[in-house]
Protein backbone atom coordinates (compact mmCIF):
# COMPACT_ATOMS: atom_id res chain seq x y z
CA UNK A 1 0.00 0.00 0.00
CA UNK A 2 1.38 3.36 -0.96
CA UNK A 3 -0.19 6.17 1.77
CA UNK A 4 0.52 9.17 -1.06
CA UNK A 5 -0.99 7.72 -4.07
CA UNK A 6 -3.76 6.73 -2.21
CA UNK A 7 -3.99 10.06 -0.65
CA UNK A 8 -3.64 11.52 -3.75
CA UNK A 9 -6.65 10.17 -5.40
CA UNK A 10 -8.71 10.91 -2.14
CA UNK A 11 -7.96 14.35 -2.67
CA UNK A 12 -8.71 14.21 -6.38
CA UNK A 13 -12.22 12.92 -6.04
CA UNK A 14 -12.52 14.64 -2.41
CA UNK A 15 -11.32 18.09 -2.67
CA UNK A 16 -11.38 20.83 0.41
CA UNK A 17 -12.89 17.90 2.42
CA UNK A 18 -10.11 18.70 5.34
CA UNK A 19 -11.24 16.46 8.17
CA UNK A 20 -11.84 13.40 6.37
CA UNK A 21 -8.55 13.21 4.62
CA UNK A 22 -6.81 14.36 7.65
CA UNK A 23 -8.72 10.78 9.01
CA UNK A 24 -7.89 8.21 6.73
CA UNK A 25 -4.46 9.54 6.45
CA UNK A 26 -3.91 8.68 10.07
CA UNK A 27 -5.67 5.39 9.68
CA UNK A 28 -3.40 4.46 6.75
CA UNK A 29 -0.30 5.85 8.24
CA UNK A 30 -0.83 3.38 11.23
CA UNK A 31 -2.28 0.04 9.62
CA UNK A 32 0.41 0.58 6.49
CA UNK A 33 2.75 -2.27 7.81
CA UNK A 34 0.39 -5.07 8.94
CA UNK A 35 -1.71 -4.21 5.51
CA UNK A 36 1.58 -4.81 3.15
CA UNK A 37 2.02 -8.08 5.18
CA UNK A 38 -1.61 -9.61 4.00
CA UNK A 39 -1.48 -9.58 0.05
CA UNK A 40 -5.17 -11.12 0.01
CA UNK A 41 -6.33 -7.56 1.29
CA UNK A 42 -4.65 -5.53 -1.44
CA UNK A 43 -5.80 -8.04 -3.86
CA UNK A 44 -9.28 -7.61 -3.14
CA UNK A 45 -8.49 -3.14 -2.99
CA UNK A 46 -9.71 -3.58 1.05
CA UNK A 47 -7.72 -0.07 1.66
CA UNK A 48 -9.51 1.60 -2.15
CA UNK A 49 -12.90 0.56 -0.79
CA UNK A 50 -12.81 1.13 3.20
CA UNK A 51 -11.98 5.05 2.39
CA UNK A 52 -15.22 5.45 0.53
CA UNK A 53 -18.67 5.02 2.15
CA UNK A 54 -21.15 2.52 0.70
CA UNK A 55 -23.82 5.80 0.56
CA UNK A 56 -24.37 8.85 1.22
CA UNK A 57 -27.93 10.28 1.56
CA UNK A 58 -27.70 14.07 1.50
CA UNK A 59 -31.68 15.97 1.24
CA UNK A 60 -33.05 19.21 1.84
CA UNK A 61 -34.97 19.86 5.51
CA UNK A 62 -37.18 22.74 5.22
CA UNK A 63 -39.48 23.79 8.39
CA UNK A 64 -41.17 26.91 9.63
CA UNK A 65 -40.29 29.22 12.68
CA UNK A 66 -42.78 30.67 14.86
CA UNK A 67 -43.02 33.46 13.00
CA UNK A 68 -43.93 31.55 9.64
CA UNK A 69 -40.71 31.99 8.73
CA UNK A 70 -39.36 29.11 6.02
CA UNK A 71 -35.97 28.27 6.31
CA UNK A 72 -33.83 25.35 4.82
CA UNK A 73 -31.57 23.04 5.89
CA UNK A 74 -28.93 20.58 4.73
CA UNK A 75 -29.34 16.59 5.56
CA UNK A 76 -26.85 14.06 5.58
CA UNK A 77 -26.61 10.44 6.43
CA UNK A 78 -22.94 8.58 5.56
CA UNK A 79 -23.57 4.88 5.43
CA UNK A 80 -19.83 4.63 5.75
CA UNK A 81 -19.29 0.84 6.52
CA UNK A 82 -21.71 -2.32 7.19
CA UNK A 83 -19.67 -5.29 7.23
CA UNK A 84 -19.72 -6.29 11.01
CA UNK A 85 -23.28 -4.88 11.27
CA UNK A 86 -25.97 -2.51 10.93
CA UNK A 87 -24.92 1.08 10.70
CA UNK A 88 -24.55 3.04 14.25
CA UNK A 89 -23.24 6.27 14.21
CA UNK A 90 -24.55 10.02 16.10
CA UNK A 91 -26.76 12.62 14.29
CA UNK A 92 -25.42 16.19 14.80
CA UNK A 93 -27.18 19.27 14.69
CA UNK A 94 -24.80 21.78 14.30
CA UNK A 95 -23.68 24.87 12.14
CA UNK A 96 -20.43 23.48 11.35
CA UNK A 97 -21.81 20.21 10.35
CA UNK A 98 -20.89 19.64 6.24
CA UNK A 99 -19.89 16.34 4.33
CA UNK A 100 -16.27 16.45 5.24
CA UNK A 101 -16.90 16.15 8.92
CA UNK A 102 -20.02 13.90 8.33
CA UNK A 103 -17.63 11.61 6.71
CA UNK A 104 -14.73 11.98 8.81
CA UNK A 105 -16.62 10.72 11.65
CA UNK A 106 -18.61 7.99 10.04
CA UNK A 107 -14.83 6.80 8.72
CA UNK A 108 -13.53 6.98 12.42
CA UNK A 109 -17.08 5.42 13.79
CA UNK A 110 -16.40 2.05 11.81
CA UNK A 111 -13.37 1.39 13.73
CA UNK A 112 -14.67 2.70 16.51
CA UNK A 113 -17.43 0.12 16.71
CA UNK A 114 -15.46 -2.37 15.65
CA UNK A 115 -12.88 -1.70 18.80
CA UNK A 116 -16.16 -2.19 21.20
CA UNK A 117 -16.58 -6.25 20.74
CA UNK A 118 -20.48 -5.40 19.00
CA UNK A 119 -22.19 -6.12 15.69
CA UNK A 120 -22.28 -2.51 14.75
CA UNK A 121 -21.13 -1.05 11.34
CA UNK A 122 -19.97 2.54 11.11
CA UNK A 123 -22.39 5.69 10.33
CA UNK A 124 -22.75 9.15 10.91
CA UNK A 125 -25.02 12.08 10.09
CA UNK A 126 -26.63 15.32 10.86
CA UNK A 127 -27.64 18.69 9.87
CA UNK A 128 -26.47 22.67 9.76
CA UNK A 129 -29.31 23.48 11.47
CA UNK A 130 -28.46 25.57 14.76
CA UNK A 131 -30.98 24.45 18.09
CA UNK A 132 -28.89 27.61 20.33
CA UNK A 133 -31.67 30.09 20.64
CA UNK A 134 -34.71 27.75 18.68
CA UNK A 135 -37.74 27.47 20.85
CA UNK A 136 -39.22 23.54 21.62
CA UNK A 137 -41.86 23.75 18.94
CA UNK A 138 -39.40 25.01 16.36
CA UNK A 139 -37.27 22.37 17.08
CA UNK A 140 -39.73 19.89 17.15
CA UNK A 141 -41.16 21.27 13.62
CA UNK A 142 -37.61 20.53 12.07
CA UNK A 143 -36.90 17.35 13.76
CA UNK A 144 -39.63 16.04 12.11
CA UNK A 145 -38.83 17.42 8.40
CA UNK A 146 -35.84 15.78 9.21
CA UNK A 147 -37.03 12.16 9.81
CA UNK A 148 -39.45 12.74 7.13
CA UNK A 149 -36.73 11.99 5.00
CA UNK A 150 -34.41 9.72 7.06
CA UNK A 151 -36.90 7.61 7.54
CA UNK A 152 -36.68 6.02 4.52
CA UNK A 153 -32.64 5.38 5.07
CA UNK A 154 -32.67 3.73 8.44
CA UNK A 155 -34.28 0.14 10.86
CA UNK A 156 -33.10 -1.56 13.42
CA UNK A 157 -31.71 -4.37 11.43
CA UNK A 158 -30.13 -1.10 8.86
CA UNK A 159 -28.99 1.87 10.65
CA UNK A 160 -29.98 3.14 13.77
CA UNK A 161 -29.16 6.54 14.41
CA UNK A 162 -28.08 8.11 18.30
CA UNK A 163 -27.52 11.63 19.32
CA UNK A 164 -24.27 13.71 19.35
CA UNK A 165 -23.52 17.37 19.61
CA UNK A 166 -26.63 19.56 19.16
CA UNK A 167 -29.22 16.38 19.92
CA UNK A 168 -30.48 15.07 23.13
CA UNK A 169 -33.08 13.52 24.58
CA UNK A 170 -35.60 16.40 23.14
CA UNK A 171 -34.31 15.60 19.71
CA UNK A 172 -34.64 11.56 19.70
CA UNK A 173 -37.84 12.07 21.29
CA UNK A 174 -39.28 14.47 18.68
CA UNK A 175 -37.40 12.31 15.46
CA UNK A 176 -38.66 8.90 16.95
CA UNK A 177 -42.15 9.97 18.00
CA UNK A 178 -42.26 10.89 13.86
CA UNK A 179 -40.49 8.04 12.57
CA UNK A 180 -42.88 5.70 14.55
CA UNK A 181 -45.91 7.77 12.94
CA UNK A 182 -44.18 7.43 9.08
CA UNK A 183 -43.65 3.43 9.70
CA UNK A 184 -46.19 2.24 11.91
CA UNK A 185 -43.77 0.78 13.87
CA UNK A 186 -42.35 0.70 17.95
CA UNK A 187 -38.88 -0.73 17.41
CA UNK A 188 -35.11 -0.10 18.26
CA UNK A 189 -34.50 2.76 15.63
CA UNK A 190 -32.88 4.97 17.66
CA UNK A 191 -30.69 5.16 20.68
CA UNK A 192 -30.66 8.11 23.27
CA UNK A 193 -34.21 7.72 24.03
CA UNK A 194 -35.82 8.67 27.12
CA UNK A 195 -36.12 5.98 30.27
CA UNK A 196 -39.62 5.56 30.05
CA UNK A 197 -39.85 4.74 26.42
CA UNK A 198 -36.87 2.12 25.62
CA UNK A 199 -33.44 4.27 26.71
CA UNK A 200 -30.49 2.36 28.76
CA UNK A 201 -29.46 3.77 32.18
CA UNK A 202 -26.36 5.74 32.06
CA UNK A 203 -26.34 6.78 28.08
CA UNK A 204 -25.79 10.38 28.99
CA UNK A 205 -23.25 9.68 31.16
CA UNK A 206 -21.30 6.72 29.25
CA UNK A 207 -19.23 8.20 26.56
CA UNK A 208 -17.74 10.32 29.77
CA UNK A 209 -17.61 7.42 31.85
CA UNK A 210 -15.56 5.07 29.77
CA UNK A 211 -13.27 7.79 28.67
CA UNK A 212 -12.36 7.47 32.56
CA UNK A 213 -12.39 3.74 32.98
CA UNK A 214 -9.86 3.46 29.98
CA UNK A 215 -7.84 6.39 31.66
CA UNK A 216 -8.01 4.42 34.78
CA UNK A 217 -6.49 1.19 33.04
CA UNK A 218 -4.15 2.90 30.96
CA UNK A 219 -2.52 4.25 34.11
CA UNK A 220 -2.64 1.45 36.21
CA UNK A 221 -0.88 -0.85 32.82
CA UNK A 222 2.10 2.00 33.19
CA UNK A 223 2.17 1.58 37.08
CA UNK A 224 0.02 5.13 38.04
CA UNK A 225 -2.68 6.07 39.96
CA UNK A 226 -5.62 8.33 38.99
CA UNK A 227 -6.36 8.95 42.82
CA UNK A 228 -5.41 12.36 43.73
CA UNK A 229 -4.53 13.58 40.20
CA UNK A 230 -5.36 16.71 38.31
CA UNK A 231 -7.64 16.79 35.77
CA UNK A 232 -8.00 19.37 32.67
CA UNK A 233 -11.39 18.82 30.56
CA UNK A 234 -12.42 20.91 27.65
CA UNK A 235 -16.14 21.34 27.24
CA UNK A 236 -19.27 21.55 29.73
CA UNK A 237 -21.67 18.87 27.72
CA UNK A 238 -22.84 15.89 28.42
CA UNK A 239 -19.49 14.20 27.46
CA UNK A 240 -17.40 16.47 29.91
CA UNK A 241 -19.92 16.00 32.79
CA UNK A 242 -19.83 12.19 32.46
CA UNK A 243 -15.87 12.18 32.50
CA UNK A 244 -15.89 15.08 35.14
CA UNK A 245 -18.47 12.96 37.19
CA UNK A 246 -16.33 9.81 36.93
CA UNK A 247 -13.30 11.27 37.73
CA UNK A 248 -14.30 12.71 40.56
CA UNK A 249 -15.40 9.36 41.88
CA UNK A 250 -12.19 7.82 40.91
CA UNK A 251 -10.55 10.12 43.41
CA UNK A 252 -9.63 12.83 40.61
CA UNK A 253 -9.28 16.50 41.31
CA UNK A 254 -10.84 18.56 37.71
CA UNK A 255 -9.80 22.13 37.81
CA UNK A 256 -11.30 23.55 34.33
CA UNK A 257 -14.12 23.32 31.87
CA UNK A 258 -14.31 25.38 28.80
CA UNK A 259 -17.51 27.08 26.52
CA UNK A 260 -16.56 28.73 22.72
CA UNK A 261 -16.23 31.76 25.18
CA UNK A 262 -13.31 30.75 26.90
CA UNK A 263 -12.80 28.43 30.14
CA UNK A 264 -13.41 28.51 33.67
CA UNK A 265 -10.07 27.30 36.20
CA UNK A 266 -11.38 26.14 39.92
CA UNK A 267 -8.49 25.04 41.94
CA UNK A 268 -11.03 24.06 44.53
CA UNK A 269 -11.97 21.31 42.45
CA UNK A 270 -15.08 21.24 40.01
CA UNK A 271 -17.47 18.61 41.94
CA UNK A 272 -20.67 17.60 43.48
CA UNK A 273 -22.96 20.38 42.93
CA UNK A 274 -20.82 22.19 40.76
CA UNK A 275 -20.85 19.46 38.38
CA UNK A 276 -24.28 19.03 38.04
CA UNK A 277 -24.70 22.84 37.34
CA UNK A 278 -22.42 22.12 34.33
CA UNK A 279 -25.64 20.91 33.00
CA UNK A 280 -27.36 23.45 34.05
CA UNK A 281 -24.73 25.43 31.65
CA UNK A 282 -25.82 23.05 28.95
CA UNK A 283 -29.75 23.53 29.13
CA UNK A 284 -29.40 26.90 29.15
CA UNK A 285 -28.79 26.67 25.68
CA UNK A 286 -26.65 30.41 25.76
CA UNK A 287 -23.37 27.56 24.65
CA UNK A 288 -20.90 29.77 27.42
CA UNK A 289 -19.25 28.98 30.59
CA UNK A 290 -18.62 32.24 32.18
CA UNK A 291 -21.46 32.15 34.77
CA UNK A 292 -19.55 29.33 36.47
CA UNK A 293 -16.99 32.30 37.25
CA UNK A 294 -19.87 34.46 39.27
CA UNK A 295 -22.04 31.51 41.12
CA UNK A 296 -18.27 30.03 42.36
CA UNK A 297 -16.25 32.00 44.17
CA UNK A 298 -12.62 31.36 43.82
CA UNK A 299 -13.34 30.37 40.41
CA UNK A 300 -11.71 32.06 37.44
CA UNK A 301 -12.84 32.38 33.67
CA UNK A 302 -10.40 33.41 30.73
CA UNK A 303 -12.43 34.66 28.23
CA UNK A 304 -11.22 33.87 24.25
CA UNK A 305 -8.76 31.10 25.61
CA UNK A 306 -8.31 27.57 26.18
CA UNK A 307 -7.75 25.47 29.30
CA UNK A 308 -4.56 23.59 27.99
CA UNK A 309 -2.41 26.74 29.48
CA UNK A 310 -3.29 25.05 33.15
CA UNK A 311 -1.04 22.71 34.49
CA UNK A 312 -2.02 19.26 35.53
CA UNK A 313 -1.38 15.91 35.27
CA UNK A 314 -4.11 14.92 32.83
CA UNK A 315 -5.67 16.51 30.04
CA UNK A 316 -8.83 15.58 28.38
CA UNK A 317 -10.52 17.02 25.18
CA UNK A 318 -14.29 16.76 25.54
CA UNK A 319 -15.38 19.25 23.19
CA UNK A 320 -14.83 18.96 19.42
CA UNK A 321 -12.43 17.86 16.94
CA UNK A 322 -8.84 19.17 16.54
CA UNK A 323 -9.21 21.70 19.32
CA UNK A 324 -6.39 20.83 20.84
CA UNK A 325 -3.65 22.01 18.16
CA UNK A 326 0.48 21.82 18.04
CA UNK A 327 0.98 24.93 20.20
CA UNK A 328 -1.48 23.43 22.89
CA UNK A 329 0.69 20.32 22.49
CA UNK A 330 3.93 21.97 23.42
CA UNK A 331 2.21 23.71 26.24
CA UNK A 332 0.93 20.38 27.50
CA UNK A 333 4.53 18.86 26.75
CA UNK A 334 5.70 21.32 28.73
CA UNK A 335 3.60 20.83 32.09
CA UNK A 336 5.08 17.10 32.09
CA UNK A 337 1.40 15.54 32.31
CA UNK A 338 1.46 11.72 32.89
CA UNK A 339 -1.81 11.31 30.37
CA UNK A 340 -3.61 12.74 27.39
CA UNK A 341 -6.90 11.67 26.11
CA UNK A 342 -9.11 12.88 23.34
CA UNK A 343 -12.34 12.12 24.70
CA UNK A 344 -14.05 14.13 22.01
CA UNK A 345 -13.66 12.88 18.47
CA UNK A 346 -10.62 13.80 17.02
CA UNK A 347 -9.83 15.87 19.12
CA UNK A 348 -5.96 16.72 18.65
CA UNK A 349 -4.89 18.08 15.27
CA UNK A 350 -2.44 15.57 13.42
CA UNK A 351 0.54 17.75 14.79
CA UNK A 352 -0.63 17.55 18.43
CA UNK A 353 -0.98 13.78 17.93
CA UNK A 354 2.52 13.54 16.16
CA UNK A 355 4.65 15.21 19.17
CA UNK A 356 2.47 13.05 21.71
CA UNK A 357 3.55 10.31 20.17
CA UNK A 358 6.80 11.26 19.01
CA UNK A 359 7.39 12.35 22.75
CA UNK A 360 6.22 8.80 23.66
CA UNK A 361 3.51 10.81 26.38
CA UNK A 362 0.90 8.29 27.25
CA UNK A 363 -1.78 9.27 24.69
CA UNK A 364 -5.15 7.48 23.79
CA UNK A 365 -6.79 8.22 20.51
CA UNK A 366 -10.38 9.36 20.16
CA UNK A 367 -11.38 6.23 18.68
CA UNK A 368 -10.42 3.78 21.79
CA UNK A 369 -11.34 6.27 24.60
CA UNK A 370 -14.82 7.54 24.11
CA UNK A 371 -16.46 4.43 22.23
CA UNK A 372 -18.28 4.05 25.53
CA UNK A 373 -20.86 6.13 24.37
CA UNK A 374 -21.74 4.16 21.40
CA UNK A 375 -20.71 0.93 23.73
CA UNK A 376 -23.73 1.86 25.97
CA UNK A 377 -25.89 3.01 22.39
CA UNK A 378 -24.98 -0.67 21.41
CA UNK A 379 -26.19 -2.26 24.90
CA UNK A 380 -29.51 0.11 23.99
CA UNK A 381 -30.29 -1.89 20.97
CA UNK A 382 -29.55 -4.83 22.36
CA UNK A 383 -32.27 -4.12 24.77
CA UNK A 384 -34.50 -3.02 22.39
CA UNK A 385 -34.14 -6.57 20.42
CA UNK A 386 -34.90 -8.74 23.65
CA UNK A 387 -37.09 -6.32 25.06
CA UNK A 388 -35.66 -6.12 28.37
CA UNK A 389 -34.54 -3.33 30.69
CA UNK A 390 -30.91 -3.58 32.92
CA UNK A 391 -30.19 -1.77 35.33
CA UNK A 392 -27.44 0.79 36.15
CA UNK A 393 -25.17 -1.99 37.62
CA UNK A 394 -25.58 -4.22 34.91
CA UNK A 395 -24.92 -1.45 32.50
CA UNK A 396 -21.83 -0.46 33.98
CA UNK A 397 -20.51 -4.15 34.75
CA UNK A 398 -20.97 -4.21 30.65
CA UNK A 399 -19.36 -0.87 29.94
CA UNK A 400 -16.35 -2.05 32.18
CA UNK A 401 -16.26 -5.05 30.11
CA UNK A 402 -16.01 -3.10 26.78
CA UNK A 403 -13.63 -0.84 27.81
CA UNK A 404 -11.40 -3.51 29.00
CA UNK A 405 -11.42 -4.97 25.95
CA UNK A 406 -10.92 -1.85 23.88
CA UNK A 407 -7.74 -1.51 26.42
CA UNK A 408 -6.55 -4.95 25.65
CA UNK A 409 -6.75 -4.70 21.62
CA UNK A 410 -4.56 -1.42 21.97
CA UNK A 411 -1.97 -3.06 23.97
CA UNK A 412 -1.70 -6.00 21.72
CA UNK A 413 -1.22 -4.01 18.24
CA UNK A 414 0.21 -0.55 19.81
CA UNK A 415 2.77 -2.24 22.06
CA UNK A 416 6.76 -0.94 20.32
CA UNK A 417 9.64 -3.10 20.46
CA UNK A 418 11.12 -0.27 22.69
CA UNK A 419 7.63 -0.79 25.36
CA UNK A 420 6.48 2.56 24.44
CA UNK A 421 2.30 1.58 23.88
CA UNK A 422 1.55 3.73 20.71
CA UNK A 423 -2.20 3.45 21.51
CA UNK A 424 -3.24 5.48 18.28
CA UNK A 425 -1.47 2.45 15.97
CA UNK A 426 -2.89 -0.11 18.73
CA UNK A 427 -6.66 1.02 18.44
CA UNK A 428 -6.35 1.81 14.22
CA UNK A 429 -4.39 -1.81 13.45
CA UNK A 430 -7.33 -3.53 15.84
CA UNK A 431 -10.25 -1.80 14.35
CA UNK A 432 -9.02 -2.03 10.56
CA UNK A 433 -8.55 -5.69 10.95
CA UNK A 434 -11.85 -6.63 11.99
CA UNK A 435 -13.60 -4.62 9.54
CA UNK A 436 -10.80 -5.55 6.35
CA UNK A 437 -11.21 -9.67 7.72
CA UNK A 438 -15.42 -9.10 8.00
CA UNK A 439 -15.06 -7.08 4.59
CA UNK A 440 -12.78 -9.63 2.63
CA UNK A 441 -15.44 -12.88 3.83
CA UNK A 442 -18.39 -11.14 2.29
CA UNK A 443 -16.54 -10.80 -1.37
CA UNK A 444 -16.57 -8.11 -3.56
CA UNK A 445 -19.23 -5.87 -2.52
Amino acid sequence: MEVEKIMQELERKHPGESEFLQAVKEVLISIKDVYNQHPEFEKAKIVERIVEPERVHEFRVPWVDDKGEVHVNIGYRVQFNGAIGPYKGGLRFHPSVNLSIMKFLGFEQTFKNALTTLPMGGAKGGSDFAPRGRSDAEIMRFCQSFMQELYRYIGPDEDVPAGDIGVGGREIGYLFGEYKKLTHRYEGVLTGKGMEWGGSILRPEATGYGALYFVNQMMKTHGLDIQGKTVVISGFGNVAWGAAKKATQLGAKVITISGPDGYIYDPNGINGEKIEYMLELRNSGNDICAPYADKYPGSTFYAGRKPWEQKADIYLTCATQNELNGEDADLILAAKPLCVAEVSNMGCTAEAVDKFIHAQQLFAPGKAVNAGGVATSGLEMTQNSIRLHWSAEEVDEKLHYIMSSIHGQCVQYGKQADGYIDYVKGANIAGFMKVAKAMLAQGIV
